[in-house]
């Protein structure tokens, strides 16, 4: 096989239920070896995306390729290099945690599946749970387990739906690790993902799905170079002054900011707009505590991205 092919390549994808038109036209290349994020809000078609390249569904019309291989007419080539980890954790609670993973060596013929088994419990920081039953696993654990599971037989590309939902802020973090561990082993990763800060510190490349229709895509600094520069970020001494801030700022974009009385100003970057604002506020005796320019963030150009393809939607069909 040419080492230029990629590990993944989507033209054109499509998919409709009923009259539900799910997927729009999607493309995307993923190199090998890189971790991919396909961000998007609930019912944007992720999940759709991921069963298809899975070969869990079938498209409508489209090519996918996986290594050079089309999910619909060379399946089971397609299933010999992918393994797929979805929302949930699917493992066997009736089992050890060493026994889940020995049934999927089974299953793959695997001939080393005991060394294997006994390398991804070490990785995954499972060794002193292996002869535990899993019911007795906690949640981060579980899903752990679970994506070792989806790594028996060290499938060159791994599928991870929203592999960290439900997690706390500690196991997330493990997770990353692992995640980051992969691709670093050269495995290629495809995530999705509702955690913004997760596709920003994990992603090489990430796009985003809106609709059916990825919207934008790019690294996460190109991402965020869509944004006008000139996000400020105020801070106030309590609610009643922050009410009144975002009235008087009402022509702006204006969001909630990361502390309980701030919040985030778009301008247009320019000195001119920067003191107005603060001069509207001053002459109206709002007390701004603090305020600073801000950097924009991944999430800032989701949102705004968001926002310009909506409004741009509500503009063409009125």
């Amino acid at each position: 096989m040419n080492q230029t092919t990629p590990a993944i390549k989507v033209q054109n994808l499509t998919k409709s239920y009923m009259e539900n038109n799910v997927l729009k036209g999607v493309s995307f290349t993923i190199q090998k070896g890189s971790i991919f994020a396909l961000l998007g809000s609930n019912g944007a078609g992720k999940t759709t995306a991921v069963k298809i390249l899975a070969t869990l569904i079938q498209p409508d019309g489209g090519i996918v390729e996986i290594y050079g291989y089309d999910v619909v007419k060379q399946g089971k080539q397609v299933r010999r290099h992918i393994s797929l980890t979805g929302q949930y954790a699917a493992v066997d609670e009736i089992l050890t945690g060493r026994e889940n993973l020995l049934i999927i060596g089974e299953l793959r013929h695997l001939s080393n599946k005991k060394e294997q088994a006994a390398q991804l419990l070490e990785s995954f920081r499972l060794t002193e749970a292996a002869d535990k039953q899993v019911s007795k696993y906690s949640g981060g654990m579980r899903r752990r387990l679970d994506i070792a599971m989806s790594m028996m037989g060290k499938s060159p590309v791994v599928f991870l739906d929203e592999p960290t939902t439900g997690l706390d802020p500690q196991n997330r973090l493990a997770m990353w690790d692992i995640i980051k561990s992969m691709a670093t082993a050269g495995i290629t990763v495809f995530l999705t993902t509702q955690y913004l800060d997760e596709a920003e510190c994990l992603a090489d490349h990430i796009a985003i799905l809106h609709e059916g229709v990825i919207i934008a895509d790019g690294t996460s600094d190109q991402l965020k170079e869509k944004l006008p520069q000139g996000m400020m970020q105020l801070h106030f001494e309590n609610e009643m002054d922050l009410k009144r801030a975002m009235e008087l700022l009402s022509e702006y974009t204006v969001r909630n900011g990361e502390d309980k009385f701030a919040i985030d100003v778009q301008t247009d970057g320019g000195a001119k707009q920067f003191a107005e604002v603060l001069n509207r506020l001053n002459h109206e005796n709002v007390a701004i505590l603090k305020f600073a320019p801000k950097q924009p963030t991944l999430e800032d150009a989701f949102l705004t991205l968001i926002g310009e393809k909506n409004e741009e939607d509500t503009s063409h069909g009125t």
